[in-house]
């Protein structure tokens, strides 16, 4: 187990939840490909989005790991028993108990999807149900009892949303799936959006403020959000705390797992981060303490996840 320094975190950390993966790639069009004007526009949005986000680790909080006084939602199962689900790149759906670290095959998903096209993200409700989107931006609604898949009503393209990460946050009145609109290739994400899994309609919270790249979500039950991203160049990662009612970043810690080119997802159970990661291939899978913040490489899977899901319901 690797300890360090403590860096600027944020928060109170609660009944942290589910979590989804996606791969990276942004803010690495520095291959020749676009003019030379667009390259060096390209660079001033890095830069200005980098000094931005440093202002946020200057200003921010340090991170207050107890626990918060409110319960979980009362329609919720034995806690102790609540599963981390995973999704793969091939469409596997896996269960990960925390406690024994084991995994258990549930089924491959055989959703009605267009060919050439993969799982990229996933989240999990407190009832059991996943949802999981497509990389053609095609949202699918998956048992994780059975595996089985049905297409949903949602269009791709909502608001200019076609992938995103995705995490729900609620509270003892319900919660709410979150998504954070990534794309390859692009500076940084259009912002924050809620979908309705009842009508299938994407409403747009906010632009991240300041903004950052490529992300996957997380939430707890008491209603906070997180977001996890790897350094768009070069290994690291990091960890904010995200405003869910105006996508404001109002806290970051800095990990040192991860990869620019990386497959990730993360999720929150028994009181710490459970962390994906593939380059390319089997994923590792490190577990983050935010009493200590310290990382430690817990296991280790054959398959490379995209995407974590875990209710609202998991245990602190």
């Amino acid at each position: 187990m690797r300890g360090r320094e403590r860096s600027l975190f944020f928060g109170t950390l609660g009944i942290l939840v589910v979590a989804c993966g996606t791969r990276t790639g942004l803010l690495s069009d520095e291959n020749g490909s676009l003019p030379d004007a667009s390259l060096d526009a390209g660079k001033d949005v890095k830069d200005a989005t980098r000094d931005r986000l440093a202002d946020v680790l200057d200003d921010s909080p340090g991170f207050d790991a107890s626990k918060p006084d409110s319960s979980p939602p009362n329609d919720c199962p034995d806690a102790g028993s609540t599963l981390v689900y995973l999704i793969t790149e091939k469409g596997e759906l896996v269960s990960f108990y925390p406690p024994s670290l084991s995994f258990k095959t549930i089924g491959t998903i055989s959703c009605p999807s267009a060919p050439m096209t993969t799982p990229f993200s996933m989240g999990v409700n407190r009832t059991g149900t996943a949802y999981v989107v497509f990389t053609d931006g095609r949202l699918y609604e998956v048992s994780t009892a059975t595996a089985a898949c049905k297409a949903t009503a949602f269009k791709p393209g909502q608001l200019g949303f076609t992938t995103f990460g995705m995490g729900y946050s609620g509270d003892n009145m319900g919660e709410s799936l979150f998504v954070a609109e990534s794309t390859f290739n692009t500076p940084q994400s259009k912002g924050l959006g809620i979908v309705d899994t009842k009508s299938f309609v994407l409403s747009f919270v906010n632009a991240f403020n300041p903004p950052i790249p490529r992300s996957e979500l997380t939430g707890t039950g008491d209603g906070r959000l997180f977001a996890y991203w790897p350094n768009t160049q070069g290994s690291g990662a990091h960890i904010a705390q995200i405003d869910p009612k105006s996508a404001k970043v109002t806290g970051v810690d800095n990990l040192l797992i991860g990869g620019s080119n990386d497959a990730f997802a993360f999720a929150f159970w028994g009181g710490v981060f459970w962390v994906f990661t593939s380059p390319n291939g089997p994923s590792t899978v490190t577990k983050f303490d935010p009493m200590t913040l310290s990382e430690s490489t817990a296991t280790t899977y054959s398959g490379t996840i995209v995407g974590a899901g875990v209710s609202t319901c998991a245990p602190q």
